[in-house]
Formats: structure tokens, C-alpha cells, sequence
């Protein structure tokens, strides 16, 4: 049970804390509620920009990551398809450093157009290095537009093209910031060593000033149901012929999504799952083979990717996936099976709540899905789960029209 107080500022700013008085250390996370899934389909690749552009230095502080090392911690972020966050780790008695900092880019942006060329030259290298240059790098791409054909995750993070960035001009990027980078989409979470009384303190000194924004939440548009199968086949320099596969699956909260993350552990978490065990090591099919989820907010997807040896062909490999999906679909996995898998979900939850990092992290991306005290839930959803639950969702998940396939095929 992790306990934590939440209050919301009078700007709109949510705030979280948690005591763990086991370390010296206090984690400050922000989360804001933008990602890819936000952006104008003309203009992508924002929300990731901005993640770089936020160490770029603010209104008063010109400088990001310099304090922090002074004051004995460190930082970084991420950015994905549904949010943006920011972490700092430091000692407790430099906990300020953090809000100091996260204030103040909060309140508003240096910009210029010299750091955004450099952030700019920075991310279009990133998409050169890992999605041109990478084998199989444009894969998210191309899965992504062929799964979704209305909702904004048809594009990745990185963005749709390279243009998107390169063309991104002062005026969007305020335009950006001033629409998403507000206290009213934003949390703030500290977790570790800091009372609850005095962390509220410190967040109302920091950040209670900062004025609230003109946040309109946008309507996003939905999937329709997927109900015919759909294929691109792609012919490029790669090592191995490989095939990647896209399922549509529930919301992040549905019932769905926990029963497929454990079907995902049937299929490929470790030695002992049945790909590897029958289509890798027995078979011998693939080089290597792998099953995930994409975890997203809105519904998402079950993916199925392999790269196969150089004797299998394409549909010998498909056959092999489908065969092990049937199973999963006519019969009941057995019960030891299914509590071993969750005993490894179990443990893999407990062990996350050990660092301060991790439950500040939770903290905030569980508010930003609707109440913080899901992340208290997570093992229960996971026990309640059936082999009913899990032949019944395999059986809705994997049919041949709910998937979309991406092929590679070697150059000769």
C-alpha cells in the first residue's frame, strides 16, 4: 500500500506527496497531460521535441542541468504517445533546486531560435539514427498508420517526418507551449524523504504563483473497429525477414488490457513462455521472437514481432503464430501456469515500489489517468483475472480481421 495526499492548488496544478522516510533522497516528478496523441497531424513530433527543448533554459534560469549536479542529483525525461514527464532525484535538502527549476520553465520557456535549431538538429538526428538508418527503424511507422486510421497514435513519438521538426517554426512552438505546458495539465509529485505539510509548502512557495493557462482538452477521435486483416510488405536492407503484428486491444484501464499484458507473458516472457520454448527452441523458426503491449491510455495494441531464420519463409512463420494463438483461443491455460504468471506480476509491482523514482513516477501517471490510487489496484486487477478471462480475450483479440501485419523481405 503506498499512502500519499493530494491536493490541487488554486492555478489548477495537482500535487502529490508521499513519505519514505527509508531514504535520504527526495524524487520530484511533473508530468503533463500531452504526448504525440495531441498534436496536429501536420505538424508531429512535438511533444517529443519539447522534452529536449525544456532543458534548453527558462525565463530566469539559463542553465537546467548544471544546478541540479551542484546540488547533488540528477535528472532526465521521457515523452510518449500519451504524456510528457520530467524527473529530478537529490538529496532532501536540495529538494527546492528541483522546484526552483521545474517552476520556472513551467512559468515560461527561454525561447529563441538558436536553441530551437539545436534542439532541432538534435532530435532529426535522433530520427536519422533510429528510424532511417536502424533496420526495421521505421517500423513504428508503419504499423502504426496501418493500425490506426483515425485516432492520433498513428503516428510514433518521434513523429510522422522528418519535415515536421526541421519546418517547426518560434511561433508553433509557443503556440504549443502555451497550450499544453500549463499548471492545470500538469502534476507535480514528491515522494521520499519530506513530510506531507512540508512538501505541500514548498510546491504552493514554487509554483502557486505561476498563472493559470487557457487549457482546452481536445476531443480525440475514436478507432472504429477494425474488420478486415491489412498488410504492408516492404523490401529493404535487413538482416532477417521479419514480421510484425498489431492487434487492437482495450484502454489502459479496461479488463482487457490486464489480461492481454498476461497473455503477453504467456507467449514470450522468458525462457519458459511458448514462443520461446516451441517456435524458437524447438522449432527453430526464428532468430528471435517477441510479444508486448503498447500500454497506452486510449485502446491499444497487442504486438507480435520475429525475425525469422534464413530457411523459414514468411508464411511458415505465420502459420507458426497462429497455431500458438489458436491455442490460446480454444483452450483454458492451466492454473499453475497462470499463478506462476502472476506471482512474476506480483513480485515485478513490489519491486517497483522500492524506489522513491518509481512510485513518485506511478503517482503521477495514475492521476493523469484519473485517480492516483490506482497504482494501490494494480496486483488486485491482475489476481482477478480467470483462464476464462484469458481464452475470452484471446478469443476477441486475435481474430485474423482485428490484426494488421508489417512484412520485411530481404533485398536480393
Amino acid at each position: 500500500m503506498i499512502a500519499f495526499e493530494r491536493i490541487v492548488l488554486g492555478n489548477g496544478l495537482t500535487v502529490i506527496i508521499h513519505e519514505d522516510f527509508s531514504t535520504p533522497m527526495v524524487a520530484v516528478n511533473v508530468v503533463y497531460n500531452v504526448g504525440s496523441k495531441h498534436e496536429d497531424p501536420n505538424h508531429t513530433g512535438f511533444a517529443h521535441l519539447f522534452e529536449h527543448l525544456m532543458f534548453g533554459g527558462s525565463k530566469h534560469i539559463p542553465d537546467f542541468d548544471t544546478p541540479i549536479q551542484d546540488a547533488g542529483g540528477e535528472n532526465n525525461a521521457f515523452t510518449n504517445t500519451d504524456l510528457t514527464n520530467f524527473y529530478e532525484v537529490l538529496p532532501a535538502q536540495n529538494v527546492e533546486t528541483a522546484l526552483w527549476l521545474e517552476s520556472d520553465r513551467m512559468l515560461q520557456l527561454r525561447f529563441s531560435k538558436k536553441s530551437l535549431n539545436t534542439q532541432k538538429k538534435v532530435v532529426i538526428e535522433e530520427f536519422k539514427e533510429t528510424c532511417l538508418n536502424e533496420p526495421y527503424g521505421d517500423m513504428w511507422h508503419h504499423l502504426s498508420a496501418l493500425c490506426y486510421t483515425r485516432h492520433p497514435y498513428q503516428w510514433p513519438t518521434i513523429g510522422k517526418h522528418l519535415d515536421h521538426i526541421a519546418d517547426a517554426t518560434i511561433d508553433q512552438v509557443a503556440v504549443f507551449f502555451e497550450q499544453y505546458y500549463k499548471p492545470e495539465n500538469a502534476v507535480v509529485v514528491l515522494a521520499g524523504n519530506i513530510t506531507i505539510s512540508k512538501g505541500f509548502e514548498l510546491v504552493q512557495k514554487w509554483f502557486g504563483d505561476i498563472p493559470k493557462g487557457n487549457f482546452k482538452k481536445n476531443a480525440l477521435e475514436v478507432e472504429p473497429v477494425q474488420s478486415t486483416p491489412r498488410q504492408k510488405v516492404l523490401t529493404q536492407n535487413v538482416p532477417h525477414e521479419a514480421i510484425y503484428q498489431g492487434y487492437h486491444m482495450g484502454t489502459r484501464l479496461s479488463d482487457s488490457y490486464y489480461a492481454c499484458d498476461l497473455l503477453s507473458d504467456v507467449l514470450a516472457n522468458g525462457r519458459s513462455s511458448r514462443f520461446y520454448q516451441k517456435l524458437y527452441k524447438e522449432q527453430q523458426l526464428f532468430s528471435t521472437i517477441d510479444a508486448f503491449i503498447s500500454g497506452t491510455t486510449d485502446p491499444g495494441l497487442f504486438i507480435i514481432e520475429g525475425k525469422t531464420m534464413p530457411s523459414i519463409s514468411i508464411d511458415q512463420a505465420k502459420d507458426a503464430i497462429r497455431t500458438e494463438l489458436n491455442i490460446l483461443q480454444n483452450d483454458k491455460i492451466p492454473d499453475r501456469e497462470l499463478t506462476k504468471l502472476k506471482n512474476a506480476v506480483e513480485s515485478s509491482l513490489t519491486f517497483s515500489e522500492v524506489s522513491a523514482l518509481n512510485k513518485a513516477i506511478s503517482l503521477a501517471y495514475f492521476e493523469v489517468l484519473g485517480d492516483a490510487n490506482l497504482i494501490n489496484e494494480e496486483a488486485k486487477r491482475y489476481q482477478e483475472i480467470t483462464a476464462d478471462d484469458l481464452r475470452d480475450t484471446a478469443q476477441n483479440v486475435f481474430k485474423s480481421e482485428n490484426c494488421s501485419e508489417v512484412i520485411y523481405f530481404q533485398q536480393k
